[in-house]
């Protein structure tokens, strides 16, 4: 979406719901009117199918056209509201789009984490409870009569393939397999099926979520290439294992009910004009059976920009026979007839898309008549900002902290410590910390005001006029440092440093902010803990390697009680176990250009890869990287396969063998009964060897010795959340599915499984498993 188009409203009050007069949601087949019984498409007795079949017929070629752009108006002679298909709530019900409005009963809703700290705590069940969470909320403001529409643009599960992309941190990171799962989790939660999957009853939704940008964007505005012209070139090797993967699982397994295509080209055709992209491979080869919108403006930018289309008729023909539905804009409105009239557009192109947005609403229970009634209709204002859903919104923001340093076990700080001196412009900014896309918070609690609740005598310096930090106080908060017994610096980033249609150039501190970490870290009288704020990562080896700065944590921009989170983490009221959803690059991997798609490294020109999985290069911070005030070790304890042979997993038994004469079977579909049968456990023992209880996260990797013709270094196979108590031991259950997660893609897109040895491997232990011929 545009950013001019987006609002961002904070709410410093600590309830949600004030009484003012509700007014009824907008509905059809309103029973109370005797015309509507009449109409098919009102009989609840007849399929879905049969009652959009219906409606669509009864439209004129005028109504049709103007129902395919985001902002629908009413057909008042049939009883149909106007609907608002653009609405979002990426972590947690927003205003930035036009279909939710704060203005009645309902003022706020609960701020989660900003995904990329989400991500970091590598737990399925909290991404599935967030999306619960906020369903329910959606669907509260829906029936409180503040939305004009139930279709939520969220989530982005973009690849964060490159550390400057002012995007990265509304994504699950740089992994596609915790991309994917991220989706499926999160998608289930809000459209109301459970977490396992296949419990929505007759396909009804409680809100429809929509994965995006569909597909390969992760560039929004760098050196004056910009999202809205932008060419992907991308190897189909990089499409078949990194870049198309999460949209498989966002379809295939949480069975999202919209798809969001992507402003930018892939190999030249754009992609909401891509009949391959949408029709081909989301529909028939994945099974979509949702509504595909565009991104806001980017039907009229295949004309405007791209130049892929020669009149902007023949541009809304190319999406609407690729199979696009929804505009978002105007375009669609301004030349669909035109382009019926010249015969570049059949007005059964135009069926099929109405088909499929009326069907979504119908699935929402929109034509159902009154909702108050109907299922989901007793959720009501009480459920947003509800105290569960608070108490859900810290949870999440403890669980993704991540501890990336703890010299001499300086954190966490005891409360009994005399004064404390907080410094640096992200520590008194409630705003800075929901990020992007949020809408008004239930509440809104600085880091300061949360650490003064532990330390009476705590002092505070800005540092910087602005998080840019084009000016400092260095003296000043200097002098602050050395009357405190000990310093805490909230540095980072905010929105005006990474955005949406605004990359970043380099991977340092903005302005002076290096320079006062270290004249104040030189100052104090012990060593001082640093607490990044920020989505994407920065390069901070200065503070890694300096002695005076004794701690170092990442809290994202944690949402509306991140604050809170941050304080009880440094003060051990809550034991850090995020890991890194992504790597942490130095700073001078920004002479790679932006614009460069490999993800596999290049040694013939130096070129690193991208992404833990590729890059060859230096590290700042691994992914997966993440301490604990507590010590964990790793043991195998049993593993139910060790050997597999290629005739097993083929699902006709037939191998091949390639130019290198390595033996492979071509695995396209992973479901299949041999797949399902080569499955096999591997069950690591977790132990706490500290003094503190904690849970983190377990990540098993596989990895191979062999990384010949673009084969990744390494994978991640499985994650889980682990609590285990000081001194305790717990054991995890992997179960690895060969066909998954010993596949890898060739240079021709296919996904295979060569003969060789893998290795499982969680923290420092590993475990062989060969794959023979």
């Amino acid at each position: 979406m545009r950013p001019s188009s987006i609002v961002l409203l904070i709410c410093l009050t600590l309830g949600a719901v004030t009484l003012t007069e509700s007014t009824q949601p907008p509905f059809a087949c309103d029973s109370s009117k005797p015309t509507t019984k009449s109409y098919p498409f009102c009989k609840l007795s007849l399929p879905i199918s049969a009652r959009v079949k219906d409606l669509v017929s009864r439209l004129t070629l005028d109504e049709k056209i103007s129902q395919l752009v985001n902002t629908a108006p009413a057909i008042p002679r049939l009883g149909i509201p106007a609907y608002e298909w653009w609405s979002e709530a990426l972590h947690g019900v927003s205003n930035s789009g036009y279909g939710i409005f704060f203005n009645g009963t309902i003022k706020s809703a609960t701020s989660f984490p900003q995904v990329i700290l989400t991500a970091a705590s590598f737990d399925a069940g909290l991404w599935y409870r967030i999306g619960q969470a906020i369903g329910l909320e959606a669907r509260a403001v829906y029936n409180e009569g503040q939305a004009h529409g139930m279709t939520f643009w969220a989530p982005n599960i973009n690849v964060f393939r490159d550390p400057r992309w002012g995007r990265g941190q509304e994504t699950p990171g740089e992994d596609p397999l915790v991309s994917g799962k991220y989706a499926i989790s999160y998608v289930r939660g809000v459209q109301g099926d459970t977490f396992q999957g296949g419990g929505l009853k007759d396909g009804h939704l409680q809100a429809s979520a929509c994965c995006k940008h569909f597909t390969a964007y992760d560039l929004d505005h760098w050196k004056g290439v910009n999202r809205f012209g932008y060419d992907a070139k991308v190897t189909k090797q990089d499409l078949a294992d990194t870049y198309q993967p999460p949209f498989q699982s966002c379809i295939q397994h949480a069975q999202a009910s919209g798809i969001m295509c992507a402003y930018n080209r892939v190999n030249g055709v754009p992609n909401c004009a891509d009949h391959n992209l949408l029709s081909n491979i989301a529909r028939k080869q994945w099974g979509f059976q949702g509504y595909i919108t565009s991104d806001c403006d980017a039907v009229s930018i295949i004309y405007d920009v791209h130049k892929y289309a020669e009149t902007p008729e023949d541009a809304v023909a190319e999406v609407l026979k690729a199979g696009m539905d929804v505009n978002c804009g105007s375009y669609l409105k301004n030349h669909t007839k035109s382009a019926v009239q010249k015969k570049k557009l059949l007005i059964s192109d135009i069926d099929r898309a109405l088909t499929n947005l009326f069907t979504m609403r119908m699935r929402l229970g929109l034509f159902n008549g009154n909702p108050s009634s109907l299922p989901y209709g007793s959720i009501g204002p009480n459920q947003v900002c509800s105290k569960a859903h608070q108490d859900l919104a810290l949870e999440a923001a403890r669980s993704g902290i991540v501890l990336l340093k703890n010299s001499a076990k300086l954190l966490p700080l005891r409360n009994t410590i005399s004064s404390l001196a907080v410094i640096g412009p992200n520590a008194n900014s409630a705003h800075t910390l929901v990020g992007n896309y949020a809408g008004p918070p239930c509440k809104s609690i600085e880091p300061l005001k949360a650490l003064q609740s532990y330390v009476k005598n705590t002092q505070y310096h800005k540092g910087c006029n602005f998080v840019n930090c084009t000016s400092a106080s260095i003296n000043e908060a200097v002098q602050v440092a050395k009357n405190a017994d000990y310093v805490v610096l909230f540095m980072g980033l905010d929105q005006g440093e990474e955005r949406e249609d605004f990359d970043r150039d380099n991977l340092v501190l903005p302005g002076q902010q290096q320079a006062l970490i270290t004249a104040v870290a030189k100052a104090a009288k012990k060593p001082v803990v640093l607490v990044m704020i920020c989505g994407g990562p920065v390069d901070i080896s200065f503070a890694k390697r300096d002695p005076k700065i004794g701690g170092i944590l990442w809290g994202g921009y944690p949402g509306e009680s991140g604050g809170i989170a941050l304080a009880e983490t440094i003060f051990g009221d809550h034991n850090p176990g995020g890991k890194l959803p992504m790597t942490w690059y130095p700073k001078e991997f920004v002479k790679i250009p932006m614009t460069d798609m490999r993800m596999r490294p290049d040694p013939s020109s130096g070129y690193p890869g991208r992404t833990y999985r590729f890059y060859t290069g230096r590290k700042v911070f691994r992914f997966g990287y993440g301490l604990s005030y507590t010590k964990y070790a790793y043991e195998f304890v049993s593993v139910t396969q060790n050997k597999l042979s290629l005739t097993q997993l083929s699902s006709t038994g037939a191998t091949l063998q390639n130019s290198d004469s390595v033996h492979y079977t071509s695995v396209t579909d992973t479901e299949t009964e041999s797949c399902e049968n080569a499955k096999f456990s591997a069950t690591v023992a977790v132990q706490n060897h500290g003094e503190m209880d904690g849970r983190h996260a377990v990540l098993m990797f596989v990895k191979r010795n062999d990384v010949a013709n673009g084969k990744p270094r390494k994978e991640l196979v499985g994650f889980e959340s682990v609590k285990t108590n000081a001194g305790e031991r717990t054991e995890v259950e992997f179960v690895i599915s060969p066909c998954e997660h010993f596949r890898t893609a060739n240079e021709d897109g296919l996904m295979v499984i060569e003969e060789g040895t893998r290795y499982l491997y969680v923290g420092d232990q590993q475990y062989p498993i060969s794959v023979l011929h």
